[in-house]
């Protein structure tokens, strides 16, 4: 099972202290050895860092881990492979043009029967399954809403009915954002925790690592982080439901939607047959 991490911020935040944690599930504290790339927002602009080798090792990783990039919104991801050689063009988050801005997207499952037709507007240029399921989900938002952009709003509630049809084709967690907005969709497995004031004193998982969010943050901030398992051992993370699609605006949760279209067997981590 690959890992997802994604920020989402009112304000630009650095990401240093989770991703510190999420770097060592790339081959140290969890076995995903196939490469990890990063993803950071900065206003119109993206800075995009992938790398085949394992994150855990990966120079890269050491890189970005002591570099404060501030961001409004990140998106993370470590691969274990399951379609598609380790290389560059198959390491995630993906990155697409639409509507005169970047999209980015990192997905965590699979969809071994979703084929879809695509119009020749998106291609992969890998193998996976996921880049395939990015292009299609581009085609149909711009099938959807032509050369206009439409407010968050309004692309929730159409991603919402194309990630029904996701659902429907096996696991399906996914990270997608154009900078603006954040959404996240839980078909197996997914947490998210909202830091706001007051803030306190947080303790990674997978490094013997604190930092005492009061000192390094303002009253009015307020940052969501969302992972595929919870990052600290001393916080309230919440679990969320298998099938939920989340969006996440200035550092909070604001929608929710239901994306199980059948009853969910825990034994397969999909949908019953």
């Amino acid at each position: 099972m690959c890992q997802l991490l994604g920020m989402n911020c009112n304000v630009p935040t650095d990401i240093c202290f989770s991703f510190t944690g999420f770097q060592a599930r790339g081959g140290a504290t969890d076995i995903h050895k196939d490469g990890w790339g990063i993803a950071f927002f900065e206003g119109k602009g993206v800075r995009l860092f992938l790398d085949p080798l394992p994150s855990a090792s990966s120079p890269v990783a050491e890189l970005v881990r002591h570099y404060p990039i501030r961001s409004l919104n990140v998106i993370a991801h470590i691969r274990r492979a399951t379609q598609g050689s380790v290389g560059l063009e198959n390491t995630h988050p993906f990155q697409r043009e639409l509507w005169g801005r970047y999209w980015i997207f990192a997905h965590n499952g699979h969809l071994p029967d979703f084929q879809p037709e695509l119009n020749g507007e998106f291609l992969p240029v890998g193998q996976t399954d996921s880049e395939r399921a990015f292009c299609w989900l581009l085609q149909e938002l711009r099938r959807c809403f032509g050369e206009q952009m439409p407010d968050a709003a309004s692309l929730f509630g159409c991603l919402h009915e194309l990630t029904l049809d996701l659902a429907g084709h096996g696991q399906c967690n996914y990270l997608l954002s154009w900078g603006e907005s954040l959404v996240a969709h839980c078909s197996t497995r997914l947490a998210c925790i909202e830091r706001q004031a007051p803030f306190a004193e947080a303790h990674l998982k997978d490094q013997d690592l604190s930092v005492d969010f009061q000192e390094v943050t303002s009253p009015e901030d307020r940052v969501a982080v969302i992972a595929t398992t919870p990052l600290t051992d001393n916080e309230t993370w919440r679990i969320l439901e298998p099938g939920t699609l989340c969006l996440f605006q200035d550092g909070c949760l604001t929608r929710e939607a239901a994306t199980l279209a059948g009853p969910f067997n825990p034994l397969t981590g999909g949908l019953a047959r």
